[in-house]
């Protein structure tokens, strides 16, 4: 039976409403109690932030997971060629297996490969260097300072002919299809689509508990939120680390804008100006995740002053007649979700610790359900997909506890780091992706 985006919309939209309803009304004695204890608006701020928006938005995702049925690519299409733009700064101990993973591909078009090289002070330009003799497809771009990864791309977009870019990291490995299944998603998208995510997974995930715990991050939640507003026409990052554009629109956008976010705030802009952004679920880059805990800190500080960054940029994205415009919403209230999450739930569990369950107690294990069926539902999503690539989900036991049990215990009040350091001006970097 077919079912229309817009009816999976209002389905995912209504179940999770009610989910909020019975959450809201199952949770009365949990805001009375604590009321007595912090205040009221304390009390309301901290639970709604804590549990029931959250809860909200899990029953949404889960819901239209249950309903996405992906379209097929179409086969025996005209594939066109194809540019692939490299930003590198001191990536001289990993560009070469990029470009080596993109010399393998399966692509039926010509592939042109720039690397542009942003000031680096090890061996980058000499790798590459190494490889042009017998890659005459690939092209070097030394800049010979410092300028950052959106100065860097721009450099590359000006060299660019093709219709069609892709951005890659140099410390991503594409799979053998990976080019293949990018622009074929594209090509059988609707028409107004001019950007497509690639699959971003973890290729460092043996390293220590923080590359596990990414492992489960990438494969779960990122690619889920990816599908899901894929589904409702909006993919809201088309990340740098392997993404596909229209040429023409990147260039009427003004190329990638100089902020650190500038992957999400050129995304924005391409929705903005009333396009469609796709993804690519079965289009696979690994890719090398921050190893430690400062690392990854400071990534995802990035990552929320990008989304602010996006904001700021895009005011009137919040009132575009559009499914996606629920997720820009939602985009709203994740740092409220965050602030009470670090300033709420976090001293509630230390409080929860010596027999106080204000916040963190039996009311709180009501939102397991919920959460279960949703991860349930994404480690099938995932797993079908690594089937359907001839991949295995390895078994990663400390990773997955580590996700479940800790990782917002440090990305959370990364995050909120990261909005307070943008609305403050501190000083911005490239850092790490």
């Amino acid at each position: 039976m077919y079912f229309s985006v817009k009816g999976k919309f209002i389905v995912s939209l209504l179940f999770s409403l009610s989910w909020m309803g019975f959450s809201f009304w199952y949770s009365q004695p949990w805001y009375s109690d604590l009321s007595n204890e912090i205040g009221a608006f304390l009390a309301y701020f901290v639970i709604t932030f804590v549990a029931i928006v959250p809860g909200f938005m899990n029953a949404f995702v889960a819901m239209a997971l249950l309903l996405d049925r992906r379209p097929k690519v179409i086969v025996d299409q005209h594939y066109p060629p194809v540019t692939i733009l490299i930003a590198a700064y001191n990536e001289g101990a990993s560009i070469a297996s990029t470009l080596s993973g993109i010399f393998l591909q399966d692509y039926p078009a010509d592939i042109r490969i720039i690397v542009i090289n942003d000031g680096s002070s090890d061996k980058t330009v000499d790798s590459v260097k190494a490889l042009q003799s017998d890659h005459p497809n690939l092209e070097l771009v030394d800049l010979g300072h410092n300028g950052g990864k959106a100065s860097a791309l721009n450099h590359g977009l000006a060299k660019c002919t093709t219709d069609i870019i892709i951005s890659i990291d140099a410390d991503s490995y594409i799979l053998k299809d990976g080019i293949r299944h990018l622009v074929g998603r594209y090509l059988s998208d609707p028409i107004n689509t001019k950007a497509v995510a690639g699959e971003i997974l973890i290729r460092n995930s043996r390293e220590n508990w923080v590359t596990k715990a990414q492992e489960w991050d990438y494969f779960l939640g990122i690619a889920t939120i990816k599908r899901i507003q894929s589904l409702f026409q909006g993919t809201l990052v088309a990340q740098g680390a392997f993404s596909l554009y229209d040429r023409k629109t990147v260039l009427e956008l003004g190329g990638w804008p100089e902020m650190v976010g500038e992957d999400i705030v050129l995304t924005w802009r391409i929705l903005s100006a009333g396009y469609r952004v796709g993804h690519a679920e079965d289009a696979l880059a690994f890719t090398d995740c921050p190893n430690t805990l400062s690392k990854f800190i400071h990534q995802r500080r990035r990552w929320s002053r990008g989304l602010i960054e996006a904001f700021k940029d895009n005011p009137t994205i919040l009132i575009k007649p559009r499914f996606s415009t629920l997720y820009i919403w939602w985009n709203t209230l994740f740092p409220l979700m965050d602030i009470a999450f670090t300033f709420g739930f976090i001293p509630g569990l230390i409080l929860a610790c010596f027999g106080i369950y204000w916040i963190a107690g039996p009311m709180t294990l009501s939102l397991l359900p919920m959460a279960f069926l949703l991860n349930w539902q994404m480690y099938l999503k995932g797993k079908a997909m690594f089937n359907a690539e001839n991949l295995t989900v390895r078994a990663n036991l400390l990773g997955f506890l580590s996700y479940v049990f800790a990782y917002g215990l440090v990305l959370q009040p990364a995050c909120v780091y990261g909005y307070f350091s943008e609305m403050l001006n501190l000083r911005k970097s490239w850092g790490t992706k």
